[in-house]
């Protein structure tokens, strides 16, 4: 292991002597989201980063392994809607001295669980609106906001974010997709680490068809 180190997903700071890089899983307090091995985010914590998200919220925000959050990324929980089905969108129930009672739950706009993959890359003062599903491997470009569903392996930028371009072919991000690099150890995701980091996709092809053989 480099310098002597084993990597740990448990340690807070994985950069000796410098604060604004965290690993995510061992900050998380809130039992409603759930981010897997390796996550950081270009910051000193990350539950600041997840808005609009009460103890009496329904959904969840669940994060892959491996992610890469740069700073100012912004994951807007559903409870940041408003009622739509009804003539105002102001929210009395809320507010002090106005007699209204909470919505029922069916008149509020609900979109469901915030889901991103694994080794996926969102980049700096990104907004992840709610119920989004960004598949593994997906590129988010600087200050995107991301209203509707990602695609694996796909680069994606602007606001409204839409689609640039996918990384690979649909071969490779096939073969991405079945392998799940994420999932192994420690040991063999290092020894992986020529092969992850290789710019020489048919080299990066063949060892990945030659390893799922094995």
């Amino acid at each position: 292991m480099k310098n002597g180190k084993y990597p740990d997903p448990n340690v807070i700071h994985p950069i000796p002597g410098y604060e604004k890089e965290i690993y995510v899983k061992p900050m998380i307090t809130n039992p409603n989201i759930v981010v897997g091995d390796f996550t950081y985010i270009a910051d000193s914590e990350f539950e600041n980063h997840v808005t609009h998200f009460y103890p009496w919220s329904r959904d969840h925000l669940i994060i892959g392994k491996f992610c890469q959050i740069a700073a100012g990324v912004e994951f807007v929980m559903n409870d940041a809607n408003h009622q739509m089905s009804a003539v105002s969108t102001f929210p009395f129930y809320t507010l002090e001295g106005w007699e209204m009672n909470a919505p029922s739950p069916s008149d509020m706009p609900f979109k469901g669980d915030t889901v991103i993959g694994n080794d996926v890359w969102i980049g700096q003062n990104t907004v992840i609106l709610p119920g989004v599903h960004i598949g593994d491997g997906a590129i988010i470009g600087a200050r995107s906001v991301v209203g509707s569903d990602v695609d694996p392996y796909t680069i994606i930028a602007g606001n409204p974010a839409k689609p640039i371009r996918k990384r690979f072919d649909d071969e490779l991000i096939g073969l991405l997709l079945r392998f799940r690099w994420w999932d192994r150890s420690v040991e063999e995701i290092n020894e992986l680490i020529p092969v992850l980091t290789c710019s020489d996709l048919n080299m990066v092809r063949a060892e990945i068809k030659k390893r799922m053989d094995m």
